[in-house]
C-alpha cells in the first residue's frame, strides 16, 4: 500500500501480518480521490473514517491535509496500528477512536463534511449503516457519505443514492442528505 498524493506522496506502508482487515486497492483508492479533488477542497473537509481497518483511507486524506480526519475501528490492533502511524509521520490532523461504529454514531457528537465507510463485504448491516448514518447528525448538511463495498451490491434504488463509481470489484456509492 501508498499514499498517493500530499506530504506523505509515495510513501509506502504495511500493517503487522496477520491484520484482521481488507485494505482498499492502491488503483480504486487513486480513483475515488481524482473524484473527490475534482469536486471538493480536501484540506477544508471534516472526514470521518468508519471501519478504518489499515488507516489507507484515513491516511491518505491525512496527508492531503485535511482539517481533521477521525479514523474509527473497533479492532485494538487496527486502531494501534493507525495510531502509531499517525504519530510516527507526524499526521496531527488524525485521530483514531476504538470503537464499534454503530455505537460510535450514535454517541458522537461531531459532524463532518465527507463520511466514508468500508465495512467488510460479507456483511449483512449495509441498509442500517446507511440509515444510522444519513439520520444522525454527524453528516453536515451538505456532507457526503461514501460506501465502499463489492460490485454484486447496488443501492441506487436508496433514496438518498447519488451516484456509483466502480474500480474493478470495488464500488463507491456516494450518498447525501435530501
Amino acid at each position: 500500500m501508498r499514499i498517493v498524493s500530499g506530504k506523505l506522496k509515495r510513501l509506502r506502508f504495511q500493517p503487522p501480518k496477520g491484520f484482521p482487515s481488507r485494505p482498499t486497492t492502491d488503483f480504486a483508492k487513486e480513483g475515488l480521490f481524482n473524484v473527490l479533488e475534482n469536486q471538493y477542497d480536501i484540506d477544508q473537509l471534516e472526514v470521518l473514517d468508519l471501519f478504518a481497518g489499515t488507516g489507507n483511507i484515513s491516511f491518505e486524506f491525512a496527508s492531503r491535509d485535511a482539517v481533521k480526519v477521525v479514523a474509527v475501528d473497533r479492532n485494538f490492533k487496527c486502531a494501534n496500528f493507525i495510531q502509531s502511524f499517525a504519530e510516527k509521520h507526524e499526521l496531527d490532523n488524525l485521530l483514531t477512536q476504538k470503537s464499534d461504529v454503530f455505537k460510535f454514531i450514535e454517541q458522537h457528537a461531531g459532524s463532518y463534511d465527507l463520511i466514508f465507510a468500508d465495512p467488510p463485504f460479507k456483511v449483512d448491516f449495509y441498509d442500517e449503516l446507511i440509515s444510522s448514518v444519513l439520520e444522525s447528525n454527524l453528516l453536515s448538511e451538505n456532507g457526503i457519505f461514501i460506501l465502499e463495498h463489492e460490485k454484486r451490491r447496488s443501492f441506487e434504488e436508496h433514496p438518498n443514492f447519488d451516484v456509483a463509481r466502480k474500480y474493478g470489484n470495488v464500488v463507491f456509492s456516494f450518498f447525501s442528505k435530501k
